[in-house]
């Protein structure tokens, strides 16, 4: 049911996408409809199916989005820009690419949500964020416009299923200056000069 309703979207942004490149327009409106399509079909971890080029997000698309850094969080593109952001935003491209594949490794797995701004979002209700910059009590407007110029790119590619996973499936980091408790917990897949990746030893969420 999921695959069917995958492709009728697909077919659907298909047709969007032709219709703003015929306006040559770039629109935010439809970035956020691709990357909806484009997040369910990443959280639907036994599809293969090749993503067709029109449903891709492109460049000018995704820099329409939420511009300035100010909108509300609620669309896949900002959740995703915004969590890249403000986990990386002091480090490389490849730590953002590695954040960026996290929360999606996290979609649609068992223990976590099927969305991306859930996944971003998850544990708030509890005051105990999977991301901390989503619950710290601090603003979560942008302050370094060419950083999140730059981690809106790679949301768009990391949709776009176009970043190679050099996490090894990791589900769970930490910057490498702290030592936390849970890490002992789970299976380390990799390490950066920034960051230590983790995934659960029986594939589900704790």
């Amino acid at each position: 049911m999921r695959l069917n309703w995958i492709a009728i979207c697909l077919a659907t942004v298909v047709f969007l996408g032709q219709a703003i490149a015929a306006e040559q327009e770039p629109s935010s409106k439809v970035a956020v409809v691709k990357a909806q399509v484009l997040e369910q079909k990443a959280a639907d971890k036994e599809s293969v199916a090749p993503l067709p080029a029109a449903a891709a997000i492109t460049k000018s698309e995704v820099q329409a989005v939420d511009p300035a850094g100010v909108a509300p969080v609620d669309d896949a593109i900002t959740c995703l820009s915004r969590t890249i952001y403000w986990e990386a935003k002091g480090g490389t491209a490849a730590d953002m690419e590695d954040v960026a594949n996290v929360i999606l490794n996290r979609i649609g797995h068992e223990g976590f949500p099927g969305t991306i701004c859930e996944v971003v979002k998850q544990g708030s209700e509890k005051k105990a964020c999977q991301f901390s910059w989503w619950c710290d009590g601090r603003s979560d407007q942008v302050q370094e416009d060419d950083r999140y110029t730059i981690a809106k790119e790679i949301a768009r590619k990391a949709l776009n299923q176009q970043i190679k996973d050099r996490t090894g499936g990791a589900m769970y980091f930490h910057d490498k200056k702290v030592h936390p408790s849970w890490a002992k917990e789970y299976i380390k897949t990799a390490e950066t000069d920034t960051f230590v990746f983790y995934k659960p030893h029986d594939g589900k969420a704790k």
